[in-house]
């Protein structure tokens, strides 16, 4: 019998080979597939719980993304089949002048993991990018990232383009190493997230119900 805490933590740990070698068991026991995601996100609650906590470091974190990276392409196929296509899109970036990409990768990926489709803006990504991208792709929520405080002023500007370009407002939900919560009050932004696994609890607030 194929036991889905073994996928969990194999994600949580890290181990890219037991993470695949689990999900392929798992697709062959016919179990559903949201459930199997599902394991697999808690494999990266768990390590984003343990970094919050101290007990986990940025190296770890990115290990144990790598491990659900590796595993997604078997089972994408299946969540489409099942037709679990994500009902939103979201877009994310790091903002103008600031080409770190470490934090916004980990929060990209887990928010695939909560089955939203993302849309990667990249890094050093203009205020008139972003108000385009919005724009087009018409996303429910825009993760907005910097790891400098000489780059966080290009968020206030972000945010600014967004709100005067977008015809149905999306939500904005801001982080990085610098930012506060009272920061992204004063710029205007709907919520912040300290690191990549408050990231996703903050994303389902602004998705809501």
């Amino acid at each position: 019998m194929v036991e889905l805490d073994t996928l969990t933590k194999a994600v949580g740990s890290g181990d890219q080979h037991s993470a695949q070698r689990e999900t392929e068991a798992a697709i062959e026991a016919g179990i559903e597939p949201q459930k199997i995601l599902d394991a697999m996100v808690a494999g990266m609650h768990d390590i984003g719980e343990r970094f919050q906590r101290g007990e986990a470091y940025v190296p770890e974190m990115l290990i144990a993304a790598r491990a659900m990276k590796a595993s997604m392409p078997l089972l994408e196929p299946l969540l489409l089949e099942a037709g679990l296509e994500p009902e939103h899109t979201v877009l994310i970036g790091t903002v103008e002048g600031d080409l770190h990409d470490i934090g916004k990768n980990l929060v990209a990926l887990m928010w695939r993991g909560a089955n939203v489709r993302v849309v990667d803006l990249g890094v050093n990504v203009t205020p008139e990018v972003f108000a385009e991208a919005v724009e087009r792709h018409a996303p429910a929520v825009v993760g907005l990232s910097a790891l400098l405080t000489t780059t966080m002023p290009a968020m206030e500007k972000t945010i600014a383009a967004i709100r005067s370009s977008a015809g149905n407002a999306p939500g904005i939900l801001i982080g990085g190493a610098p930012v506060t919560a009272d920061y992204a009050e004063k710029i205007g932004a709907d919520d912040f997230a300290p690191d990549a696994g408050s990231a996703v609890d903050a994303l389902r607030e602004l998705l809501g119900p």
